[in-house]
């Protein structure tokens, strides 16, 4: 068995893969967003930072999208997108999302992510603890990766604020939801539009509250 494919079949600690690939080893961090949410797809991204991009991006304080305001993740987005060898966003739909569930389908984001950069990693550093299923690269899991990798935190921003985005624009499609400020997660506002509007297309129909809304309208 070679180094890749050990390192491929079973989740090293960090310091380990450090030791198995040189420090010139092309890396792509990958993370996903809208996990949590009640309302559209779970978005993926893939990063490879350019060397030359590392100190800069750390210096401009680059970290997990979710510790940023939607301010600074817009101009490190940029920033980011100015420093990367190559990138990618991709995103399971709600239908697949249902089908499959949320674990499985943010998975399917990151694979679609990682295949389609146009340079080929050496390494994923995936954020959390499961491995990506059928991806044919070497990977290794990184527990709080966003708060690790520069390069998983990197992915994370890219992936927020693509997603955001998306969230504002399809808000004029569906405006009970108030998405603009929720971006499709559970608040308090949201559920209650559930209970009142009942269930958009774009819902995850298999999360409890938005089966809770199905069960509540169809007793009225």
């Amino acid at each position: 068995m070679t180094r890749k494919d050990r390192l491929q079949t079973q989740q090293l600690p960090l310091a380990d893969w450090v030791h198995v690939y040189p420090s010139n080893t092309i890396v792509a961090g990958v993370d996903e967003v809208g996990r949590g949410a009640l309302f559209g797809p779970v978005v993926a991204a893939a990063v490879i930072l350019s060397a030359d991009a590392v100190t800069k991006l750390t210096d401009a304080g680059v970290t997990d999208s979710k510790l940023l305001s939607a301010d600074r993740r817009l101009a490190l987005a940029k920033q980011i997108r100015a420093g990367v060898v190559a990138y990618q966003i991709r995103y399971a739909s709600v239908w697949e999302i249902d089908r499959l569930n949320i674990l499985q389908a943010s998975l399917l984001a990151m694979k679609r992510a990682v295949l389609k950069l146009e340079v080929t990693p050496e390494l994923c550093l995936v954020d959390g603890n499961q491995l990506i299923p059928g991806l044919p690269l070497p990977q290794q899991t990184l527990v709080k990766g966003d708060q690790r990798s520069l390069a998983i935190a990197s992915a994370s921003i890219l992936a927020k604020v693509w997603r955001d985005e998306l969230m504002t624009r399809l808000a004029v499609k569906y405006p009970h939801y108030n998405l603009v400020s929720n971006k499709g997660y559970g608040t308090s506002a949201h559920r209650l539009a559930l209970q009142t509007h009942g269930l958009s297309r774009l819902h995850r129909r298999s999360f409890s509250p938005c089966r809770l809304a199905v069960e509540t309208n169809s007793e009225l």
